[in-house]
């Protein structure tokens, strides 16, 4: 049976910590890189005996996930975040294909059932998200290229996990606000170092784009007052992200 490393990246999660190192109690060892938390997300793992933890400074979630894959001991991988929990018969999923690896597969998408609070999200553009959980190190990677909704390398044959995770993504509007925030401030951040500009007829499209596709073309009303909350807060990570980058470019001006 091949060996698991359970990795994940923290910032300010000692909310999850208890549940999710007791979640990862059958992989072979549980690797945490924490960057900075200040919320004593840090401290509480020292309490865990069984966990390894590393502090390091955050650039982007693909240079931090690359650096966790870095410090792990075996070949197979399981990354999951902070949020994130295997169901039993997910946990039983893994631990058989982890007795037959023989098949050519080096990488296993897992699908999520994502949650605002604690009711499930049936749509809003959430049914069809996977990603990357299972996988070999030797032959994956994260693309440096990519800083936000990071996407994974893969040199070989894939396959799927059948089992949903399920994502306690979302604790509340304030919540999702925050995180939209991060992602609008890391995307300009690219988008600058690209030598991008804002253009306000695309800024305002895009804008009105991102809720429509959400609350219409992806099911968002049927998930009712929540679809709406979602589509809203998918619309202002794109109004987010342009005034950012209309910042950082001024920045740059003011310099010269």
């Amino acid at each position: 049976m091949s060996k698991i490393s359970a990795l994940i990246i923290t910032y300010n999660e000692a909310i999850h910590i208890d549940a999710l190192v007791n979640n990862l109690d059958f992989t072979d060892e549980i690797i945490v890189v924490d960057s900075f938390s200040n919320d004593g997300t840090f401290e509480k793992l020292q309490d865990y005996e069984h966990v390894t933890v590393y502090q390091h400074r955050f650039k982007n979630f693909s240079n931090q996930k690359n650096f966790a894959l870095s410090k792990a001991s075996h070949e197979w991988v399981l990354f999951l975040d902070a949020d994130e929990r295997l169901t039993e018969s997910l946990r039983a999923e893994i631990i058989h294909k982890m007795a037959n690896t023989s098949q050519n597969i080096v990488a296993y998408y897992g699908f999520f059932q994502y949650y605002f609070g604690d009711k499930p999200i049936r749509f809003s553009g959430f049914q069809s998200a996977k990603s990357f959980r299972l996988f070999k190190k030797s032959v994956c990677k994260y693309d440096e290229n990519r800083p936000v909704h990071e996407r994974l390398i893969v040199d070989g044959n894939t396959s799927v996990l059948n089992n949903k995770i399920l994502h306690y993504s979302f604790r509340d509007y304030e919540h999702y606000k925050d995180k939209m925030t991060q992602y609008a401030k890391l995307k300009a951040a690219q988008l600058h170092e690209n030598g991008k500009k804002v253009n306000l007829l695309v800024k305002y499209v895009k804008i009105a784009y991102r809720f429509f596709n959400h609350y219409i073309m992806r099911l968002g009303v049927l998930d009712g007052k929540i679809g709406y909350q979602i589509s809203k807060l998918n619309a202002y990570e794109v109004k987010k992200r342009y005034d950012e980058l209309a910042r950082l470019n001024k920045l740059t001006l003011s310099k010269k």
